[in-house]
């Protein structure tokens, strides 16, 4: 039988919220810590790609999350003069298969009220040092909390934790960040696409429909405008007038969505980093999620590689008793999920986010005919699902998720 443990978790974002759950349903002990003191999400919205949705059906939270989400069939991407440079749909991988736009409150909210023990939540609780030998955890004040048997670390991109397994490979901040915020959908007309505009790979701006969260029921969309970490202070000192001037000249029907949106603060400001480690763990201490694997946004892929790291971590504590052979099999397990996303990540992220124009007018050239090359599309859509595995295996979906999606295509389906 596998042993029951007690676990700390630090960071309560999809990560931490997803093991939250499935380690307690596991009859584990377990205690999250928090460095807000409230709670909640931090973003606008993100793509669900087929691996998250899996890991959310065995979760048994697929039919809330597709009831608020927004079903996505097709990814566009365009110049201001309308050349398309990208234009990928789910169903030329499997007719059964799209990605679901969601706010990211909605899923923080479906997380939240799917765990049974929401009382061993501690917010306001930065964690800064661990002790990964008695699995004992140091706050900014200086208390000591544990022992644990196991610390799992899910405090993000810029964790304080990474550096404590002593694996670090490269950690560095990417230049390039972007402004994110939330819109009402009203009548723009393409709620099953997520749309992008590029002005060489200066200017991308984007619209995804990322459809309801609960207590409100009004169909949103996300945008997000790229910019350089170092100007988002000029562009606040620029004014709300010059910067919506220049989205109405890339994009007149973007502009229109942002009517409401008078004041810098109305935008969240986001940015990113690359983090490669040679390990995942030690001792006591295991990284999931960006903390583990920090990546450029470019591929869609966090939230989703944070819901398979959960569902990876669980499975190796209830396949193996002994605390190290566990660790070993799940990051042997991501790490080889993960690679191939954090190559392309890197690479293709000067494609859409620098000042490297030669680079752009080539991707404006040659991204669609490399899409048409025998193998490529199928290559490509595998890799944005999430379903691409080394250079040339593919990662299997559940059989049963796969039977629930075609579900969907029913005439008494949910649509």
């Amino acid at each position: 039988m596998t042993p029951r443990r007690t676990i700390a978790i630090v960071g309560y974002g999809t990560a931490g919220q997803a093991l939250s759950i499935l380690l307690s349903r596991e009859h584990h002990d377990v205690h999250v810590f928090e460095r807000a003191a409230t709670p909640g999400p931090v973003g606008a919205g993100f793509l669900l790609q087929p691996s998250g949705l899996d890991v959310l059906w065995q979760m048994e939270l697929l039919p809330a999350v597709l009831r608020h989400g927004a079903a996505v069939r097709r990814l566009y991407g365009e110049t201001p003069c309308g050349r398309a440079v990208m234009d990928m749909r789910y169903a030329d991988l499997d007719p059964s298969l799209h990605g679901v736009g969601m706010q990211r409150g909605a899923l923080f909210s479906l997380l939240a009220d799917a765990w049974e023990h929401p009382g061993n939540l501690q917010a306001d609780t930065a964690i800064v040092a661990v002790d990964a030998a008695q699995g004992r955890l140091r706050d900014a004040h200086g208390h000591w909390h544990g022992p644990y048997d196991l610390v799992i670390a899910a405090d993000g991109a810029a964790s304080s934790l990474r550096a404590q397994v002593q694996g670090t490979v490269l950690d560095r901040e990417y230049p390039w960040g972007a402004l994110w915020c939330l819109l009402p959908r009203a009548d723009w007309p393409h709620i099953d696409e997520l749309r992008q505009r590029y002005v060489a790979a200066r200017r991308m701006i984007g619209l995804l429909p990322v459809g309801t969260r609960p207590g409100n029921d009004t169909p949103q969309l996300s945008f997000f405008w790229s910019l350089p970490r170092d100007r988002f202070a000029q562009w606040e000192r620029d004014g709300m007038a010059r910067w919506l001037d220049e989205v109405a000249a890339l994009w007149p029907q973007a502009h229109e969505r942002l009517a409401g949106v008078t004041g810098p603060a109305q935008l969240a400001r986001a940015g990113y980093r690359d983090a490669v480690l040679s390990r995942w763990h030690r001792e006591r201490l295991v990284l999931v999620g960006d903390a583990a694997h920090a990546m450029s946004p470019q591929l869609g892929q966090g939230v989703n590689m944070a819901l398979m790291d959960a569902m990876a971590l669980r499975d190796a504590l209830r396949t193996h008793a002994d605390h190290d052979a566990a660790l070993q099999a799940y990051q042997a397990q991501r790490r080889a999920h993960v690679a191939i996303y954090q190559y392309w990540s890197r690479w293709l992220t000067p494609l859409f986010q620098s000042e490297r124009d030669g680079w752009a007018r080539a991707r404006d050239l040659l991204f669609q005919p490399m899409g048409r090359v025998p193998g490529g599309r199928g290559h490509m859509l595998r890799v944005l699902s999430g379903t691409q595995h080394g250079w040339l295996g593919r990662l299997p979906l559940s059989p049963g998720f796969a039977q629930a999606m075609r579900a969907l295509h029913a005439p008494d389906g949910i649509s």
